[in-house]
């Protein structure tokens, strides 16, 4: 699987730091699992996509759902330092309108306080 995720909590946000690529199969299932569990415990959630180098139809059909599972649920999902590739992505499908974005962790943190 080319998928990792390592995630820490910040002031009580939890930031869900994701390296490698996220493609419809394992690696967007695994994505799935994670933040539904990590959904269960905290309303704020920071997707740090920046070290994920390649994102599929499966991988963006994931994370909308999760938004859509997390908004909801009343939570909110951030998204943060997005690579060009990624970026490139989300502006083709439209879906940069769809998420707020952020250009570091950093900056998706303060916007939740």
């Amino acid at each position: 699987m080319n998928l990792k995720m390592d995630t820490k909590v910040v002031e009580g946000v939890s930031v869900v730091h994701c390296s490698g690529r996220i493609v419809f199969g394992e690696e967007a299932a695994f994505l799935r699992t994670k933040l539904k569990e990590i959904l269960t415990g905290s309303k704020k959630v920071v997707l740090d996509l920046s070290d994920i180098s390649y994102i599929d139809s499966g991988g963006l059909g994931t994370l909308v759902g999760s938004y859509s599972t997390a908004r909801s649920a009343g939570a909110d999902i951030k998204l943060a330092g997005l690579g060009q590739r990624v970026r490139d992505v989300l502006q083709i499908t439209k879906l940069v309108t769809v998420f707020e974005v952020y250009d570091s962790e950093q900056k998706a943190l303060a916007a939740f306080h």
